[in-house]
């Protein structure tokens, strides 16, 4: 007999080894006093003032006797705020937005001289950089609504590399020096998908449309695994002060899915990312042979592969159908060949990855839904939830058939009011009727998933959420809202934005609701967007973010 035992009455003794050997129960946590909403598995909406959570996952809503169920839980008085779960964003680039928030932004600027002006001014912030750049400029905004030259940006900045992209993403602007570290001249030849714009003489001007971009691209050195990471801490915490909680990162690197993994599995990732593998990165096969990328914390997944079709609306890049209605020369640009398509599709299937395929112009769109089929019908994937990223333009005749095909129209409401001005000028009105067009994809039943498409424009969810309800910008223009018979009830648009996103990332069993044993991801807002004005929703603030149950963003006050 131990000398514990001697001593001890038995029944105590009995006592201490039973609490000695169990395991000391989680807390749990209890938010009451507050104006709840989410979508449960069944997608749709209801209301509750109290939720219970326990080990990162939700326990139980319910009302103010929830409270009585957990009665040793800590509890925290939500002060009749509104609780909705975490924003998912469903397309931006991570990479993209951190390094632009590491680089000299020039969105907004009113004309070409101005951004070269504040490039300037960066530049002689920043004598260690090697190559400044820059994203953000957008050359419809300008007077004269043409695209910039070397010659502009030589007058402020030539004695280091300067490379701009436009707001899009789908067009450069580089100076003299870049042009010359990328050995471009003269004899230099346009790519496939691709254009250097020339003057009249056939020289550079120093702008380049999609695949063109390339040229310039390969000549600057690429990041560091440090500098991934620190874009990376820069992007977590600004999409976090927004409400942002996951986000699908439509085009991810080798090194970046590799690195993503490492901070997911050590507990470092700050968001969630639902990561789209880059069809052109050369270590593809390699990825697809090691399969899904899965982590207990679902802190990072990787399921799914980025391929573009065309390029972009703006820089002419999108391809149509039918030629420009402002360059009658120009139906756009195809950026991968339908045989490399074709045989992305059918790597990406074979190995159970979802394809998500970037397409703009209605013709985009119509060879996108063509491989889609022709997949179907050769090496099959239905299953895999395929998605178009961004379906912007899409002729009439072809709507159906995202219904027909199972494809999931993933598209970002920002982009029809930023858009707008410009939109007709290179369709016209009759294919406009199939643009931007989510009440009709909506009524054929398809489930739209919304996302933002940062940096090209700003992450901001409610922006898009005010955009996607009003067809407005935030000035509440144009008045009745533009193409008003497309908008999305607030309903609609939160669903797209929570439970339909965690869908199309194959996530609705872990994310976007706040039902039991999901994340109890959530953000405590200023005001009730179910019952204000449309208008006054982009007006929104988020006061708290809380991630897997624990508060990772408060806002000053």
């Amino acid at each position: 007999m131990s000398t514990l035992s001697r001593f001890l009455p038995y029944g105590l003794l009995v006592g201490l080894l039973t609490s000695c050997s169990q395991p000391e129960q989680p807390t749990t946590l209890l938010i009451d006093n507050i104006q709840g909403y989410s979508f449960n598995n069944q997608r749709e909406l209801f209301n509750f003032t109290a939720i219970a959570i326990r080990d990162g996952k939700v326990l139980a809503t319910g009302d103010a006797e929830l409270s009585a169920d957990y009665p040793k839980a800590d509890k925290v008085d939500g002060q009749g705020k509104t609780l909705i779960p975490g924003i998912i964003d469903a397309h931006g680039h991570i990479s993209g937005l951190g390094f632009t928030l590491l680089s000299v932004d020039v969105r907004g600027q009113e004309s070409a001289q101005q951004a070269a002006q504040k490039v300037a001014s960066y530049a002689a912030q920043q004598p260690q950089l090697q190559w400044i750049k820059g994203r953000g400029w957008n050359q419809v905004l300008w007077p004269d609504q043409q695209f910039p030259n070397a010659a502009l940006l030589d007058q402020f900045i030539d004695d280091r590399p300067v490379w701009l992209t436009r707001v899009d993403g789908h067009a450069g602007w580089a100076n003299s020096a870049a042009m010359e570290a990328a050995g471009i001249n003269t004899d230099s030849v346009s790519p496939a998908g691709g254009e250097i714009l020339r003057d009249a003489d056939g020289n550079p001007t120093g702008l380049f449309i999609d695949n063109a971009m390339n040229l310039i691209d390969q000549a600057i050195p690429s990041p560091s695994t440090d500098e991934i990471t620190v874009a990376l801490d820069a992007v977590s915490k600004h999409l976090l002060s927004l409400g942002i909680t996951s986000t699908h990162d439509a085009g991810v690197s080798a090194a970046e899915h590799a690195l993503y993994r490492e901070l997911a599995d050590s507990g470092a990732m700050q968001v969630r990312i639902y990561g789209m593998i880059s069809s052109t990165d050369p270590e593809l096969e390699q990825i697809f042979a090691a399969g899904h990328s899965l982590g207990e914390n679902d802190m990072y997944s990787a399921r799914s592969i980025k391929i573009y079709t065309d390029g972009a609306l703006g820089s002419h890049g999108a391809a149509l159908l039918e030629p420009y209605e402002d360059r009658p020369d120009h139906r756009g640009l195809l950026l991968t060949s339908a045989e490399q398509l074709r045989k992305l599709f059918s790597l990406a299937i074979a190995n159970e990855f979802q394809v998500a395929i970037h397409a703009i112009g209605d013709r985009g769109n119509r060879i996108a839904l063509d491989e889609i089929e022709h997949a179907y019908n050769s090496v099959g994937g239905r299953h895999l939830r395929h998605r178009i990223e961004h379906s912007q333009v899409v002729a009439l005749s072809d709507i159906p058939r995202f219904k027909s095909l199972d494809v999931i129209p993933s598209m970002q409401p920002t982009h029809a009011t930023s858009d707008m001005n410009m939109a007709e000028d290179r369709i016209g009105p009759e294919r406009l009727k199939g643009a931007y067009a989510w009440r009709s994809f909506l009524k054929q039943g398809s489930r739209v998933v919304s996302g933002s498409d940062f940096p090209v424009e700003l992450a901001a969810p409610f922006d898009g959420i005010h955009a996607a309800v009003t067809r407005q910008n935030k000035a509440n223009q144009p008045a009745g809202g533009w193409i008003a018979e497309e908008a999305m009830t607030i309903e609609e648009t939160m669903r797209s934005f929570s439970i339909d996103a965690a869908w199309a990332a194959h996530q609705e069993d872990k994310l976007g609701g706040l039902t039991p044993g999901k994340w109890a991801d959530f953000i405590l807002l200023d005001q009730d967007i179910y019952h204000i004005a449309p208008e006054d929703l982009w007006k929104t603030q988020v006061l708290e973010t809380w991630l897997a149950g624990k508060r990772v963003f408060k806002a000053e006050r």
